[in-house]
């Protein structure tokens, strides 16, 4: 039995983990070596914790704009996008200056021959010419501070347009001046309309015409206020404009879509200024699949990531993903319009007992919160609906009232319980005079309360009064035409802020000085090379993880010597630098009983290493540890994120179960227990077939402290595995039994 070596996370571990200069609660990737150097602006990594915020003012409201290659010769490409421009300069208040080397006018205004013969600074340069790179030199020598490029033919077309559009982004760079695009449109110069009220919807998109369902939720009464349509993103990228978005007044969401993120840590830092200042942002990223992320590329010219590692990353800071357009759409305007909520609980409401029990079976099992209601008010629900039908929730009214005030006194009574912060009414179909008088009263409730109503209004036609006068006409009715997108918009909504009311930055807390245990580690990589397993775990020890009691020995002798110092019974296994999987070669032996075993052991062992001609370092005597859950804990390499940390099934059949979960620094303590929540064989951790609960505080300590050597050797450590990590018995520990660490 081993004795344990930590103490709780909140104290003892704490204590002793800030005591050698280390922090339990975050890290940070990183992509080199760590500086001593301890800034305000920089982790440890060397990595920004804050995000630039651009000031991009001028950009959507410029007051006066070149357009570059305007025209107005009939069936020329340029002249209907010239014509737009000029009518988008005339509703924002804009100059505008066609700019043209053989025309004396475009449209009736002026038109100049270069960039150097403009009559003031200009703002916004819009570029309606193929190749954009020769007119940024221009534009930098007259100080304009936007451009906006359309061209296309670059790094969504192979590696030929890859290279012309790092050549246009490093001249961008040169000149100071912020570009938008190449291969975007016109979409940041729609006409928005300035006739409604309210929180507004940022649209961000990748491809344009993928927005347009967003864009059109103007006709059904939702202000949108920004459309950013980012294009191949060589200058700025998504990423600029949530943190833009973010900080404006009138935003109440941001909705993206997103085929590929140009930088990890800029993605995590902007989406982490949207959660500190509680803004939602809701987004389609493709690339879930081999194929989607293939198409994706050849779109945007843009790395997707590894699926899995960017829903994580999403999930940690707060950004909602959602699969479709009609999903953004809903889940946008839901989140933009709707108020802070007053509880978790949902009630449905319905004139049907089985649309309330179809309903409320969806939205269980997507996990929101029906609570039973309480005796009482059932009492008072029964008032008015007859005592035959169930109204404990889902509440059945058996027909909404028509002709009394008897269904506003049910909604409102409904809304009036503290345990009741959503009201769904499912309305499967139209059906006047009720569905009509139930509408009114749903709005009339609604506008008298601080809580959240919804409807889905389930008829294909869509042209009924009641839908398109009655519900569409408030702005606190949210209305949906599908059970499905009602219950991912609500739960949404429920979660995200819940995560915001929780929310602290992980930034804020990031370790910006390396720790000792990072100068121990250093000592003992190997550039380009795999540890042997001592080695391996040496790195781990210096990190404070714990190793079993083990000695390398390179004879017989030796062997008998350490077994006796171990403490039978003992493990031996072949270790060195070339050794990933020992036991399908036979190169583990377990239980070892005696001196005489332990001889017999190394000769078997050693014989095997030099007839599968695999240099070893020695034989690791090793004590044995049987008593626990087999976990796995490790650090890969994510192209588009850095490094990433996995905890998860560990064992010999860890890739057969691949039950595991992922994080990308930086993540506190909470992330950390949430990775364990996220499980399916979390169970085994609390304790099955009369199994003792396990030391999940041990596991936890053992994820944050792997993540400070992913963040303090993310620059040289290109892999570590950590399998089995033997989770004892509550109280009593980890231990690392096996790790196979691969340097950069």
């Amino acid at each position: 039995m081993l004795g344990s070596t930590h103490g709780t996370l909140t104290t003892d571990f704490r204590a002793r983990v800030e005591a050698c200069g280390e922090t339990p609660r975050t890290a940070v990737h990183s992509t080199a070596a760590p500086s001593a150097s301890d800034t305000v602006a920089v982790d440890v990594s060397g990595r920004p914790l804050h995000a630039d915020v651009p000031d991009l003012d001028r950009l959507f409201r410029p007051e006066s704009v070149a357009v570059i290659g305007a025209s107005d010769a009939e069936g020329r490409p340029n002249t209907g996008i010239t014509r737009q421009l000029i009518a988008w300069a005339e509703r924002v208040g804009a100059r505008i200056h066609p700019v043209h080397p053989t025309r004396p006018t475009v449209f009736g205004l002026a038109c100049h021959a270069s960039v150097a013969d403009l009559p003031e600074q200009v703002d916004l340069a819009v570029l309606l010419v193929g190749d954009p790179l020769p007119v940024i030199e221009e534009l930098a020598e007259a100080k304009v501070k936007f451009a906006v490029a359309f061209a296309s033919g670059f790094a969504e077309t192979g590696d030929a347009g890859a290279a012309a559009q790092d050549r246009l982004a490093a001249a961008v760079r040169r000149s100071g001046l912020r570009l938008l695009g190449p291969n975007t449109n016109l979409n940041a110069f729609e006409e928005f309309r300035d006739d409604l009220d309210g929180p507004a919807i940022a649209l961000i998109t990748q491809s344009g015409h993928q927005g347009r369902p967003v864009y059109t939720l103007q006709e059904l009464g939702i202000r949108l206020s920004h459309w950013a349509p980012t294009g191949n993103e060589a200058d700025l990228e998504t990423s600029d404009f949530i943190s833009y978005f973010a900080e404006q007044p009138e935003v109440g969401a941001i909705a993206c879509y997103v085929e590929g993120l140009k930088d990890g840590r800029s993605f995590l830092l902007a989406a982490d200024r949207a959660a500190r200042n509680g803004v939602p942002v809701v987004a389609v990223k493709v690339g879930r699949t081999e194929t989607g992320a293939r198409t994706a590329a050849s779109h945007t010219g843009k790395l997707t990531g590894a699926d899995t590692v960017v829903d994580a990353a999403m999930r940690q800071f707060g950004v909602i993903r959602v699969d479709g357009l009609d999903e953004l759409q809903d889940t946008a305007a839901l989140l933009a319009r709707a108020r802070t909520p007053q509880a978790d609980g949902v009630v449905v409401y319905s004139i049907s007992g089985g649309t309330g029990a179809h309903f409320s079976d969806l939205a269980t099992e997507a996990g929101l919160s029906l609570p039973t209601l309480s005796p009482a008010k059932q009492d008072e629900l029964h008032q008015w609906i007859p005592q035959y039908l169930n109204v404990a929730n889902p509440v059945d009214n058996g027909g909404h009232p028509v002709g009394d005030w008897r269904g506003r006194k049910i909604i409102d009574a409904i809304l009036a319980d503290p345990s009741v912060g959503v009201l769904i009414c499912p309305i499967t179909g139209p059906f006047p005079p009720m569905s009509d008088k139930l509408a009114q009263d749903l709005v009339d409730a609604a506008e008298q309360s601080d809580k959240l109503v919804c409807v889905v209004w389930g008829s294909p036609v869509g042209t009924e009064e009641a839908y398109r006068t009655t519900l569409l006409g408030s702005s606190r009715v949210a209305t949906f035409r599908t059970f499905g997108n009602c219950i991912t918009a609500v739960r949404a909504y429920l979660g995200h802020h819940r995560f915001t009311a929780a929310y602290r930055s992980p930034f804020e807390d990031a370790p910006r000085t390396p720790s000792p245990s990072y100068r121990k580690a250093q000592a003992l990589m190997r550039p380009g090379q795999q540890l042997s397993e001592h080695a391996a775990k040496q790195l781990l020890r210096a990190y404070g993880i714990r190793v079993p009691r083990e000695q390398l020995v390179t004879s017989a002798a030796a062997a008998v010597r350490a077994a006796g110092l171990v403490g039978y019974p003992v493990v031996m296994k072949a270790s060195g630098p070339q050794l990933a999987h020992k036991t399908e070669l036979g190169l583990v032996k377990i239980g070892l009983t005696s001196a005489s075993q332990i001889r017999d052991a190394y000769r078997e062992l050693t014989d095997i290493a030099r007839y599968e001609n695999v240099p070893l370092d020695g034989i690791l005597v090793c004590q044995m540890v049987e008593r626990g859950v087999e976990m796995v804990v490790g650090v890969t390499q994510d192209d588009l994120f850095g490094p990433t940390v996995t905890v998860g099934l560990g064992g010999v059949l860890v890739e057969v179960l691949h039950d595991a979960a992922v994080r990308v620094p930086p993540f506190g303590e909470d992330q950390a227990r949430a990775m364990l929540s996220e499980l399916r064989g979390r169970a085994l951790l609390e304790g099955v077939r009369g199994a003792p609960p396990a030391d999940v505080d041990a596991l936890v300590e053992v994820v944050l402290r792997v993540q400070r050597m992913a963040l303090e050797l993310g620059g040289s450590l290109a892999e570590l595995d950590v399998n089995p990590l033997m989770v004892l018995p509550r109280g009593q520990g980890a231990v690392a039994l096996d790790a196979l660490a691969v340097c950069r």
